[in-house]
């Protein structure tokens, strides 16, 4: 039995980013003066979930106070199971080398398959153990998690759809997210994954390092970029009486399994300021230049994951949205450039501007450090010569997974018949127009 506010089709949300939320699927499960009481209400369990050390400035603490039917203590132990498209780092499976790499789109199952069934690790960085760097996976899925759910200690889950509707339902409270949206779902958080089309596909980073924040935005002002009242938390909601079911524990880079008697998902009521949340990239301010030159990529930054070094992220999430560009006398894509950065790329929909053709929605690209990069020949040819009127780039959904470490792709990504192996002929054929 579920105890949920609405339907899937009116999911109800509360509003901001990092606030102290409190909300109750129940009237009367929050206690009110004091965090655990002797008894808690309703007969419910105390538990408190930590984000961050108990120590964090408070300014970066996060945790929440669950009120829930059962101790999430309550499992046996847990067995290994075996996984082969899966892994965590650290990622030393093969020499890494400084090739510039492109993949067509992970094709859907056909076989009944659901959302951890469904993941493939493409590439990664550093490791859960020492909570530096990050793994960037793909989901393929066309059913339901059925009795099963899913929690990672190794990090926290950037959701990023790119093709079908999913109902994530989390021990804060259930996310309908669809391409165009994202969603964070913080480490250690149990969840279930349905999947509200035929079939769904997208791209998942799992950030090691710092928790995900709004970045800083300095000469920016107060205001732009992704604003936090447009970032959503959802309210209570829980399951009880569901029966026997399967929690699945990714922890150190495998996945573990224990039974349960009921679901986990059994938070009564909680309140602090560690949940998921869900934001629509559509709300995204853009700023861009309307003057002259091409800004760098970091002023569309969503979200960042600090590395400790002042302005250099563990995993910066970036965005290119619909946008007039309107630069004068400007070569308006992204220019030829080599970064200290590495850029790992995926694109939800229609056309990236700086390629003509072959990176394909559901597609990824990888340039990692110093490897040089930037349009190919059409584009370039085209932008050059082209009538610099006012612009609106439109109908395209790229997004950028931007490090300061070095991604290091899998055995699968390599040996996958999705990978273009003549990636970099798209760079062959220009022309000296030098001039004496």
């Amino acid at each position: 039995m579920q105890h949920v506010p609405d339907s899937p089709i009116a999911l109800q949300y509360q509003s901001g980013f990092g606030n102290e939320f409190a909300t109750e699927a129940r009237e009367g499960a929050l206690p009110q003066g004091r965090n655990s009481p002797q008894r808690a209400p309703l007969g419910l369990y105390a538990e408190v979930l930590s984000g961050t050390a108990f120590t964090a400035p408070r300014h970066e603490n996060r945790r929440t106070w669950f009120y829930r039917l059962r101790p999430s203590a309550m499992h046996g132990p847990f067995q290994r199971l075996e996984t082969s498209h899966l892994i965590t780092g650290p990622f030393q499976q093969h020499l890494t080398s400084p090739n510039r790499e492109r993949w067509n789109p992970i094709p859907l199952p056909s076989a009944p398959t659901d959302f951890v069934d469904g993941l493939f690790t493409i590439a990664g960085s550093g490791d859960p153990a020492s909570q530096t760097g990050l793994a960037v996976h793909v989901y393929c899925a066309n059913r339901s998690m059925q009795q099963r759910y899913f929690m990672v200690s190794d990090g926290e889950l950037l959701i990023i759809p790119q093709e079908g509707k999913l109902l994530i339902f989390t021990e804060t409270g259930r996310l309908s997210i669809a391409p165009g949206e994202i969603c964070v779902i913080p480490r250690g958080m149990k969840f279930k994954v349905d999947v509200l089309d035929a079939t769904a596909r997208g791209y998942v980073c799992e950030n090691y390092g710092q928790m995900l924040r709004l970045p800083e935005l300095g000469p920016i002002g107060s205001n732009g970029l992704a604003n936090a009242r447009d970032f959503l938390a959802p309210v209570a909601a829980f399951e009880e009486d569901l029966g026997p079911c399967t929690l699945i524990n990714k922890f150190m880079g495998g996945l573990w399994s224990t039974t349960l008697s009921a679901s986990p998902l059994d938070a009564v009521a909680w309140h602090g300021n560690l949940t998921a949340y869900k934001y629509d990239l559509a709300r995204f301010m853009v700023i861009n230049t309307v003057s002259f030159d091409h800004c760098d990529p970091s002023i569309f930054t969503v979200l960042t994951s600090p590395s400790g070094q002042a302005g250099t992220a563990n995993v910066d999430f970036v965005i290119f949205p619909p946008r007039w560009v309107v630069a004068e006398d400007t070569f308006r894509p992204p220019w030829f450039h080599r970064n200290t950065m590495s850029e790992f790329m995926g694109l939800v929909r229609g056309v990236y501007d700086a390629k003509a053709e072959g990176f394909l929605p559901g597609g990824m690209s990888l340039h990692n450090a110093m490897s040089a990069h930037g349009p190919d020949v059409t584009t370039f040819n085209g932008a050059s010569n082209a009538q610099l009127q006012p612009h609106k780039i439109d109908g395209t959904l790229a997004f950028m997974l931007e490090s300061r470490y070095v991604f290091h792709p899998t055995t699968y990504a390599m040996h996958s018949p999705q990978r273009q192996p003549n990636y970099d002929a798209v760079w062959n054929g220009f022309q000296i127009h030098h001039t004496h």
